[in-house]
């Protein structure tokens, strides 16, 4: 398959309601529970979604477009939504990750992102030179 914004978009702007829908309303025993060390609960994962909004995709998209491959990004933390998810409730998160996932598509679709765009490079601080292809790519498949 190949990536095409308008395919990506599908997915993403989907996300937030099917989040709500299944977890919306379950009873802690399904939220916040995990399966064991290095794994997420359901609460976790919200939470690290809308950390990805606000320091990954968008971040990282920003930068192969302002700077190209001339900016490493910054190695993005994968587990910072234990801080910043602190004291919130699981309804708290669903909101903020569908309003900053409304914001961040209207963002992605205003870019009118042409074929030589999603070749553009950004250069990844452990995989070198991505494109912003591959970057938006991995947005969709996290999602998945």
């Amino acid at each position: 398959m190949k990536y095409t914004v308008e395919q990506a978009i599908e997915i993403l702007e989907r996300t937030p309601a099917v989040l709500t829908a299944l977890l919306e309303g379950l009873s802690d025993d399904w939220i916040i529970n995990n399966e064991g060390p290095e794994t997420f609960s359901p609460y976790d994962v919200v939470g690290h979604l809308i950390h990805g909004e606000k320091t990954d995709w968008t971040a990282r998209a920003k930068m192969i477009l302002e700077f190209g491959n001339t900016k490493t990004f910054e190695r993005w933390n994968r587990v910072a939504m234990y801080e910043e998810s602190k004291d919130k409730s699981l309804q708290q998160l669903l909101n903020e990750f569908a309003a900053i996932r409304k914001e961040n598509i209207i963002w992605f679709t205003s870019l009118q992102l042409t074929e030589t765009d999603l070749d553009k490079k950004g250069m990844h601080p452990v995989l070198g030179d991505v494109t912003l292809r591959h970057l938006l790519s991995t947005w969709v498949v996290h999602e998945l």
